[in-house]
């Protein structure tokens, strides 16, 4: 017997020949063995291994045809494996015969009738097979011409095209789809022929499509085909369906048409057609859609409410026996209007009504039960034992439940309404009035997965309607603090709002409350809300763990969309989530109990997020003891989920939410306290519990801090959790989590005695060793954590000198701007410590690193810090040394941030800095040097900003430099007197409009920006504004000037919207291009810097206004519209997005390119095309980019359209290719259902994207962008193919050929992008 031993690692033809014999040999062991060493040699072999040698080639062909007609399965399997490594490395002349004699086989011996076209299916996938964008080989060329000739010709029985040679061939035997035909049996010859559509599709000539389609109607319209191989038909049909010309589908449909229209259409047939029609929507929606308006309606007719009456009156007549083909005529309409509804939005608009009646008719469709759409449930439930009396009924009939298949229909027309629920608009009516009411109605139902398809349905539909006003409610470690719009001034103010902005973030003073209505999506939400928690309700105490959990699921979806909505009703919900969480699984497995668990723990905990605690303390005495038992549970995702739901109740159980009187509350926390310490302390606890313990506890403690909360729970108590904290810190596995406790602690806390002694030295040098980790995640925790500690009062006050001195020694080393996001956290501390001990922060290495700071052009928060450290320092009278080495610093850094310290520590240091302001007016007056210059304007600016109306700096004092020869200095001066007046407006203003006037508009519109971005003195500014409107419009209209000018309209439009923004609508329509750019660009800052308090000034104007941005025919001003629609979006989406169908279609026609933008011009011996509306392009796929951002936004796409235009981006610039494959990456997680669709033409603009190669005297700037644009689609295929394509769920023959290629060719950045992914998870 031969083995894998016996096997030469590299094979010669003499091998191959040598074991030949063995195949005939009568052990079928012998046999096996043989073909799988054969099977290892064409594998191992080299490509020219038996392509020279035709004998024995042809011996090949005879041993496999031989054992593929052998009576032993196991050897015909091996026999069939071999013939795809044979066809590769046999010569091409050979490979006609070996089709046809394959094709030929008889297997008489065998009950295996699909041996042949297995065969022929193996060769068809190991051919070469043509991939879009590549040069078609002749290897390739000759796989196509063995299919055409050979194989297409045995599976219809016919030549098809003709051969060009002038020679007489035989006809070809009865095809194999004949044969099936005449004897019904099903060969996978059908399988055969989608494979040969997948695999050469795009080579296939029309008249080999047409013959295709020809026989495979001729198999769907077949009375003796079954069910099975018309199924395959429909199939095959689809994959024939995308190489269709116009007119074979014009003929297609036609034809199906004629046969729908025939009296004589049995209901088989008229399914099968209808099946049909959505398969194709799916497989060739853009072509297949403009036919729906004549295809509907053949659809929609066996759901119409004429045949059902017809049905019922027919059944009547039959003494109630019924056509159960028409219950699966109906399924299939459904499954056809889902995809029609899902590939073909927009074709399927005209007939949205008529789907909504056809499938709210449907939902209730119940043959078995009377009619009892007036009734309630509970009458419904009274009369079951009425029902039960019809048995006999149904005994007499022959007619038994397990026949009915009516359950199909509903669960289809469930289907069909999700998607339906996908095309409307939120504020649709239909949503509420018709759609909700049927669902809710037929919580009845006893079937279970029509059941949980209804529920799935409802809860779709209102995550849609409340996805306008829902915001993510899920708490966030890392807090974030918004960034102020104006200039802070003063210490007190810059901390305490760092502060107050944690607290509020972390602690939420206002008891949350249901927001009432504001639209008709949330309006409607509002009054289904009842029926819903009613319904849910008693699902919850009568039904399945499986039921339960989707309605759990639907619960919680409504209470995050309404962000409440259960005061009313909350002793209905509870109650059963209670008891699912407390009692076993009933019956079912752990598995699913554990489920049930998670989703009721998960409601619990949306509920406490959402609504007052008056709502729910009546409920306390349930929940608290089942929350206890959750968190004790052995299962760690139940326990887990337990702690986050504990901390949601420990912010309900605590002021500011709940009253501290409430002496139960106290009691409830103690068991929580408890629960909490347990877990933490218990050596057996899984880690991820653990850590989520830890975090509900420095939540607890944090929010029993001060009087109010020491009534609730004991100092004691409190005082223990911060040991545990403290002594956990120091664990590898609990730091992280508890560090983030301690920040919360010290957000929290109201006064010293809040902390245990030494506790909060003992945390801030733990926290502070931290800094020198590896991890950035810990450090950047540790940090926020110190600078809580460091900003209140009431933790600062705790530390000693010792303590703060090595904090201080600690944060030196992070005093750098290769790292600003620990650079300014760490300013901060050393500002709050050096309020109360100056001396100890303003030490020499502090100094110097404060220097090293300034050096660099730092801007936004990192500036921000500094100064505020600075300023502290001054302050407390400690600036003389820092004065002393900011002067040596001098001109060798950045003149414009050291001048801004400077000046900021020459006001708040006063005499104690030992340098006055006259010095540096001195200075500027002496100085002929550029950059001292510029440092003294910049200083002197600072200090007037900061000393206001105090200052002895007049605006001359600036102005005198506008004549500088430097054009730095004038700058720099320009921007001192902005600054300057920003401190005084009254009595710099009137100067510089008069200035204004008299001409140098460059540097006077700097002057204004500056002191309208500085001055908070609105009221001083409005008497100027509209001598300062006419002086910006006339200056900004220079082209240096456009930017500025924009700046300084839009902060005019800020401090007065009811004198300006109708000036601004008005000069949307002026004939001036660079005037309408100005205005556009000034919008951009009206939307980013003004908050919700403003849009009472927009909510009548902003979309008339965009529309008229957009449709501006200059190429630079449709650049900037987009990139202000942009800014709406993301600042303004209350306005935009109810009015995103008026707008949007301007942003999707700007992402097409435009060929008359492209030109070509000369650069020496070469031509260069250059594409005048990439920038366009570029925006608009920012603002497509930026619409899936939000739900809300999400909900008013029409994906199918939007995906159209991500796909085509891929084959577009660099930059458009890098920005889809980001959109892409989001489209997976947001719609994969689409992106299951599009997989196969992804993969082919994928493909064109990684398969192009660069010119040999290619830049390395192009050769860089080619690498980093492959590393994109690289990236976004894995993250497709681990989703969607892996399971075999996504994308066909194209996607899993692509992948393959992938990973042959790209194997690095394959791995790449798989270590990324597990880096973000």
């Amino acid at each position: 017997m031969s083995s894998a031993s016996s096997v030469p690692q590299n094979p010669t033809t003499h091998n191959v020949a040598q074991i030949l014999p063995k195949l005939n040999d009568p052990d079928s062991d012998i046999r096996y063995m043989t073909l799988n060493d054969l099977l290892m040699m064409l594998n191992n072999g080299s490509p020219t291994l038996i392509s020279h040698d035709y004998t024995t080639c042809c011996k090949v062909v005879d041993g496999l045809l031989h054992t593929l007609a052998d009576t032993h399965g196991d050897v015909q399997n091996m026999a069939i494996k071999c013939l795809g490594p044979f066809v590769i490395k046999a010569p091409e002349n050979i490979l006609c015969p070996t089709i046809e004699k394959v094709s030929n086989i008889k297997t008489e011996g065998s009950l295996d009738i699909s041996i042949p076209a297995l065969g022929l299916m193996r060769i068809v996938v190991a051919l070469p097979h043509p991939v879009p964008g590549v040069a078609k080989s002749s290897k390739l060329n000759e796989a196509y011409g063995a299919v055409s000739k050979a194989l297409i010709p045995r599976i219809v029985g016919r030549v098809v095209v003709p051969l060009k040679e002038n020679k007489s061939h035989p006809a070809p035997p009865k095809g194999m789809l004949q044969e099936e035909l005449e004897t019904g049996n099903d060969s996978n010859t059908l399988d055969l022929l989608a494979e040969v559509a997948r695999c050469f599709g795009p080579m296939l000539q029309e008249a080999e499509v047409q013959a295709l389609e020809e026989i495979t109607m001729k198999v769907l319209e077949s009375d003796k085909c079954g069910t099975v191989m018309k199924k395959k038909a429909v199939a095959a049909l689809s994959a024939l369906a995308p190489y269709f010309s116009e007119g074979l589908l014009a003929h297609h449909v036609t034809n199906t048409i004629e046969k729908l229209r025939s009296p004589h259409l049995t209901s088989q047939q008229r399914r099968l057609y209808i099946t049909v029609y959505g398969s194709l929507a799916r497989s060739i929606p853009q072509k297949f859609g403009p036919y729906l308006k004549t295809l509907t309606p053949f659809v929609l007719a066996p759901l119409s409410d004429i045949e059902l009456k017809q049905q019922e009156a027919v059944e009547a007549e039959a003494d109630g026996e019924r056509d159960t083909q028409l219950e699966e005529v109906r399924e299939a309409g459904f499954i056809a209007l889902e995809n029609f509804l899902q590939a073909c939005p927009s074709d399927m608009k005209p007939y949205k009504k008529d789907v909504l009646e056809a499938a709210t008719r449907f939902l209730k469709y119940e043959p078995n039960v009377a009619d009892d759409d007036d009734e309630d449930m509970e009458e419904e439930e009274a009369a079951d034992d009425d029902f039960d009396l019809d048995e006999d009924f149904e005994e007499e009939t022959g007619f038994e439940d397990e026949d009915d298949v009516s359950w199909k229909v509903r669960r289809c027309s469930a289907k069909a309404l999700y998607a339906l629920i996908g095309t409307l608009d939120p504020n649709d009516p239909a949503l509420s009035g018709t759609i909700a009411p049927a669902l809710i109605a037929r919580f009845k139902e006893k079937e279970e997965s029509v059941r949980s398809e209804i529920i799935a349905t409802l809860a779709y539909l209102i995550t849609k309607t409340g996805s306008i006003d829902a915001r993510d409610t899920t708490s966030d470690s890392g807090h974030v603090i918004p960034p102020s719009r104006k200039r802070r001034r003063g210490f007190s103010e810059s901390l305490g709002s760092d502060l107050q902005a944690q607290q509020a973030l972390m602690n939420g003073y206002a008891s949350p409350s249901t927001p009432p209505p504001t639209d008709t999506g949330t309006k409607g939400l509002a009054k289904i809300n009842p029926d819903i928690v009613k319904g849910a309700a008693k699902l919850l105490k009568s039904s399945t763990p499986q039921t339960k959990e989707v309605v759990l699921s639907l619960l919680k979806d409504m209470v995050l969309a309404q962000r409440g909505g259960l005061s009313e009703h909350a002793g209905l919900v509870v109650d059963p989530v209670v008891d699912a969480l407390t009692t076993s699984s009933g019956g079912g497995s752990n598995l699913a109990g554990n489920k049930l668990r998670v989703e009721a723990l998960g409601l619990l905990r949306v509920v406490a997020e959402m609504h007052s605690s008056k709502v729910l303390e009546p409920h306390l005495a349930r929940v608290v003891p089942a929350l206890v038992a959750a968190a004790k549970d052995r299962y760690a995702k139940v326990s887990s989920e337990a702690f986050g739901t504990i901390e949601c109740f420990i912010k309900a159980l605590t002021p500011p939410r709940s009253a501290a009187s409430n002496v139960k509350n106290g009691q409830y926390l103690t068991q929580l306290h408890q629960v909490v310490t347990d877990r933490v302390s218990a050596s057996d606890t899984d880690t991820e519990v653990r850590q989520k313990a830890v975090q509900a506890l420095g939540l607890l403690i944090g929010r029993t801090s001060g009087s109010a909360g020491q009534k609730l729970f004991g100092q004691d108590s409190r005082f223990a959790g911060q040991q545990l904290i403290a002594d956990r810190l120091k664990n590898e596995l609990t730091r992280l989590p508890c560090v983030r406790a301690v920040d919360t602690i010290a957000v929290l806390a109201q006064n010293k005695n809040d902390f245990k002694p030494e506790f909060v030295s003992n945390v801030a040098l733990e926290l502070a060793a931290q800094l020198r980790k590896a991890s950035r995640g810990l450090r950047g925790a540790s940090l926020s954590a110190l600078r809580m500690l460091a900003v209140n009062e009431a933790s600062r006050s705790c530390l000693d000198d010792q303590t703060i001195v090595q904090v201080v020694e600690m944060l030196i080393p992070l005093l750098q701007t290769e790292d600003l996001h620990m650079m300014s956290p760490a300013l901060v501390v050393l500002a709050a410590f050096a309020k109360d001990k100056p001396s100890l922060v303003a030490t020499p290495p502090v100094i110097q690193g404060v220097c090293g700071i300034v050096t660099s052009p730092i801007s936004g928060a990192a500036l921000e810090a500094l100064i505020t450290c600075v300023e502290a320092m001054g302050h407390a009278g400690a600036g003389k040394d820092l004065m002393k080495a900011l002067l040596d610093v001098g001109v060798k850094g950045d003149t414009d941030v050291t001048g801004q310290v400077i000046g900021t520590l020459l006001v708040s240091g006063g005499d104690s800095v030992g340098v006055s302001l006259d010095a540096f007016v001195k200075e500027l007056k002496s100085q002929s040097d550029e950059s001292r210059k510029c440092l003294a304007l910049s200083v002197l600016g600072e200090a007037g900003l900061r000393m206001g109306t105090n200052s002895p700096l007049k605006p001359d004092s600036f102005t005198a430099y506008f004549t500088d020869p430097s054009e730095k200095v004038k700058l720099a001066a320009a921007v001192a007197l902005g600054r300057a007046g920003a401190g005084n407006v009254k009595a710099y203003l009137p100067k510089t409009l008069d200035a204004m006037s008299q001409g140098g508009g460059y540097h006077l519109l700097h002057s204004v920006k500056e002191l309208l971005q500085h001055s908070t003195a609105e009221d001083d500014i409005k008497p100027y504004t509209a001598n300062l409107w006419s002086n910006i419009i006339s200056s900004g209209q220079a082209e240096d000037n456009k930017v500025v000018g924009a700046e300084c309209i839009g902060r005019l439009a800020i401090i007065d919207p009811q004198a300006y923004i109708p000036q601004l609508q008005s000069f949307l329509h002026d004939n001036n291009p660079a005037i309408r750019g100005m205005v556009i660009s000034a919008l951009r800052y009206v939307f980013s810097d003004t908050d919700a308090s403003y849009n009472t000034n927009l909510q009548n104007t902003i979309v008339p206004m965009q529309e008229a941005m957009l449709a501006d025919t200059d190429l630079d001003n449709q650049r900037l519209s987009l990139s202000t629609f942009n800014s709406a979006l993301h600042n303004k989406p209350e306005l935009i997005l109810p009015n995103l169908a008026t707008l949007l279609p301007y942003a999707m026609a700007a992402t097409v390119p435009r060929p008359e933008l492209i030109r070509e011009v000369s650069m020496g011996p070469f031509k260069h095309k250059i594409d005048d509306g990439l920038e366009i392009r570029k925006s608009a796929f920012e603002t497509l980019y930026a619409l899936l951002e939000s739900p809300a936004s999400r909900q008013r796409l029409d994906i199918v359209a939007f995906y159209d235009r991500i796909v085509a981006g891929v084959g577009d610039e660099h930059e458009i290719k890098i920005l889809c494959c980001l959109v892409l990456s989001k489209l997976l997680v947001i719609a994969p259902a689409e992106s299951t669709r599009r997989m196969d033409s992804l993969s082919q603009q994928f493909r064109a994207v990684l398969a192009f190669k660069p010119k040999e005297n290619a830049v390395k700037q192009e050769l860089e962008k080619l690498q980093e644009q492959a590393k994109a689609v690289v990236k976004v295929s894995v993250g497709f193919n681990k989703v969607l394509g892996s399971e075999g769920e996504g994308g066909g023959r194209a996607w899993r050929d692509y992948f393959e290629w992938v990973k042959k060719e790209f194997p690095v950045y394959i791995k790449q992008a798989q270590e990324e992914e597990a880096r973000d998870r």
